[in-house]
């Protein structure tokens, strides 16, 4: 099953009237190459060692060739023919119509392929792997039929052989709505979407590292992420700025000292329009304005020629302030990162695609992360720091750690590596332990069994410790994958690495050394299978968002919690002399509005946010606050309320506390919380890597911080070993006794 995600994962205006055609029967040859022109025959070097693809003239449907798809080894999974259309058009249903033989396919399936792209993402895809077509068969017409939604911007096909045997392709058609693709009306792309120069390889296969090539690249990945976002050509698409800067980087590259540096890049400015004089680009910004830009060396007069900063200047005193290709904003005023391509296609981008990678993070981050200040270093030094680390990633492993090392420098729970990416998977390892162990009192404690087999409870008992895992000791490991385990502090952290670095391996087991009161033992831990095993959620035990703990104390579980409960639980709790709400959880609803005002009498602020300025990439200003309460003064409830946090608690979950505990009778208990707050703006890097930031800076209205350090506590309280291997919540505990003796202060 795995395979076919992966297929899937990897086959990823005005209108005017313009004569199309494509070289769907591999008629047109090219001279050079020999090849069908427009025809890719795989997607990585993987796919061309395990598949063997070849244009055929003796066996054809029709013409003078056809093109071979066949199996020569278990290299790959599957092998593709690929043919790209970089164009959009006017139609409601795309069809591809395409003829295929097969011979001896087995173990697989074999099938024509659509996938329509938009904006970074697939908008559409068949396979035809439900047909599971195999065997031995003539040839035969098959048909794909997709909707085709707005916004494609380019539209893939060709054939796939997901097995054994040899399979023959021919004859491809396309039709939108029923017509030829050649007759149908096409819409009119940006020249950021139709240069396809780059899109398989960057021609630039690897980078000689020395001190003065540091310099020259970290230089152009200033210049680069500059023009980006600045230039009004640039920033409305009318270039393909990936593509440029494959075009750009060999004169960089040759480049001896900073007075040829300067003139490489100076003589590439030249052939980009000159921006046009923007009277209000430099008027006074916002006094609420809290971060400003930062443009590196490039206007500092240090590295580069005075001719070539002036005119940087001038391109930052007249950029562009109008609808930007490359940015926009979502409606809670996070950025929206568009048009980026993720080439997944490319497992291990060659040195070219590598830095591209680097930059296209590097200027995000510069010109719109609202936490930019927090990171703790000098963004640019970060810069330079990274450039000689990412080309010298030697394959797809060390491109991928590399990667969330520099993902990990944001110190953002929001920012990991996204989605099941398979190879920082197989980094990890694909058997993972079938029981939970978390870090109390500084040591890794068994808490929990996320499976009932292998005779886990009959070996390892709650509240056991482990000292030692496959012969290193637990310190040491800490320190060992602690920089590849993003988060916003260290408890954090120390969260999300026994699960994906410490209790993970590629075995399917695990020797540890367990301690148990004064009795220490070895144990070669069983290890279950990630990729086909289903593991129990035990941290969301609690069947339903409300209940009573006791005739005096109610209890709400924000993870099961429902807006419309609220009703019942006034009633429910309408004699109670307190709340405990557990926020060691991710709400299901969003409950500052609702839930909150039941708890609070009077409007307060609770929240101040920081949002970026899209006129002037890499300004920030305090966007406004939020309050709540001030409903009915006779329904709010006027109890105690106690809200339980720790590590877990992250985001929205942070943010409803917040809300919370702008209320007068409302405390906080438990230990550092995740420390990631803000809507989350997603980021597409190279070769298939999904990452994120938090896009909104997060605060209280007295400007006090909650990213990193988060929310506020007022009574410091942590689980002991002792208690767990009691089976004690003793948070839960202490919430009740904070109430029961009324302890709120």
């Amino acid at each position: 099953m795995k395979k076919y995600i992966l297929i899937l994962t990897l086959l990823f205006g005005q209108c005017t009237h313009t004569h199309f055609s494509f070289n769907g029967d591999f008629e047109n040859i090219d001279s050079i190459s020999k090849k069908p022109i427009g025809w890719s025959f795989s997607f990585n070097e993987e796919q061309a060692a395990g598949y063997s693809t070849k244009l055929d003239s003796a066996v054809k449907q029709n013409g003078k060739y056809s093109i071979s798809l066949q199996k020569i080894n278990d290299k790959s999974e599957f092998g593709v023919i690929d043919y790209m259309i970089p164009e959009a058009f006017d139609g409601k249903v795309i069809e591809l119509r395409g003829y295929m033989k097969t011979a001896g396919v087995k173990r697989g399936f074999a099938g024509l392929w659509l996938r329509l792209d938009g904006d970074g993402k697939m908008l559409g895809f068949e396979n035809m792997k439900r047909q599971g077509i195999g065997g031995t068969k003539d040839w035969k017409q098959y048909i794909i039929k997709l909707p085709y939604p707005a916004g494609v911007k380019a539209i893939h096909f060709g054939g796939v052989n997901a097995g054994d045997g040899k399979v023959w392709f021919d004859n491809f058609e396309l039709f939108i709505d029923d017509k030829p693709i050649e007759k149908v009306k096409q819409l009119i792309l940006k020249k950021a979407d139709t240069d396809t120069s780059f899109s398989r390889n960057s021609k630039i296969s690897s980078i000689l590292m020395t001190p003065r090539q540091i310099t020259n690249l970290t230089i152009t990945g200033q210049y680069w992420g500059f023009l980006k976002y600045h230039h009004p050509s640039v920033s409305q698409g009318d270039y393909n700025w990936d593509a440029e800067l494959f075009r750009l980087l060999p004169g960089v590259i040759n480049a001896k000292n900073n007075n040829q540096l300067s003139s490489v890049l100076e003589k590439y400015l030249d052939k980009l329009p000159a921006p046009k004089i923007c009277k209000v680009c430099n008027e006074r910004i916002d006094r609420n304005e809290v971060l400003k830009p930062d443009y590196g060396e490039l206007l500092t007069g240090q590295f580069l020629s005075k001719s070539l900063t002036n005119k940087l200047d001038f391109i930052k005193n007249n950029r562009n302030i109008g609808e930007n290709y490359w940015i926009g904003r979502e409606w809670a005023g996070n950025p929206r990162f568009k048009n980026e391509k993720s080439y997944n296609s490319i497992a291990y981008p060659d040195a070219g695609f590598r830095l591209l990678s680097l930059y296209r993070y590097w200027s995000m981050i510069n010109y719109y992360y609202p936490y930019k200040n927090l990171i703790g270093k000098d963004w640019n030094k970060v810069l330079i720091e990274f450039i000689p680390k990412f080309i010298n990633a030697s394959n797809g492993k060390e491109y991928t750690l590399v990667t969330l090392e520099l993902i990990g420098k944001l110190k953002d729970c929001h920012a990991n590596i996204m989605g099941g990416n398979p190879t920082l998977s197989s980094i990890k390892g694909n058997y993972a332990a079938p029981f939970q162990a978390k870090f109390i009192e500084n040591k890794l404690v068994i808490t929990g069994y996320y499976l009932d087999t292998l005779n886990i409870k009959d070996k390892l008992k709650i509240g056991d410790v482990i000292s030692e895992i496959n012969g290193k000791k637990v310190s040491d490991l800490i320190k060992t994958y602690l920089h590849i385990q993003p988060g916003s502090n260290y408890s954090a952290q120390l969260r999300d690495l026994p699960d994906n670095y410490l209790l993970r391996n590629n075995d399917p087991s695990l020797k540890i050394i367990v301690q148990r009161g004064n009795l220490t033992f070895p144990y070669d831990a069983p290890l279950a299978d990630v990729r086909l095993t289903s593991f129990n959620n035990i941290n969301y035990t609690k069947s339903t968002g409300h209940f009573l703990i006791n005739n005096d104390i109610g209890y709400i579980y924000p993870a099961r919690y429902r807006n419309d409960e609220l009703l019942s639980i006034k009633k429910d709790f309408e004699h109670t002399k307190g709340i405990v709400i557990d926020m060691r959880c991710y709400p299901s609803d969003f409950m500052p509005f609702t839930f909150g005002n039941y708890i609070k009498s009077n409007q307060t602020d609770f929240v101040k946010f920081e949002c970026f300025n899209i006129s002037k990439p890499g300004s920030f200003i305090y966007s406004g606050k939020a309050s709540n309460g001030g409903g009915i003064i006779s329904n709010f409830y006027k109890g105690r309320i106690i809200v339980i946090v720790n590590s877990t608690t992250q985001s929205q979950a942070e943010y409803t506390t917040m809300a919370f505990q702008s209320s007068p009778n409302v405390k906080v208990i438990g230990s550092q919380t995740a420390g990631a707050d803000g809507n989350v703006s997603l980021i597409r890097l190279p070769g298939n890597i999904a990452t994120a930031i938090s896009g909104i800076g997060i605060f209280y209205p007295d400007g006090t911080p909650t990213q990193q350090v988060g929310v506020k506590i007022d009574y410091v309280i942590k689980p002991t070993i002792r208690g767990i291997r009691q089976g004690k919540d003793e948070l839960l505990e202490k919430a009740i006794h904070i109430i029961e003796k009324n302890e709120l202060k």
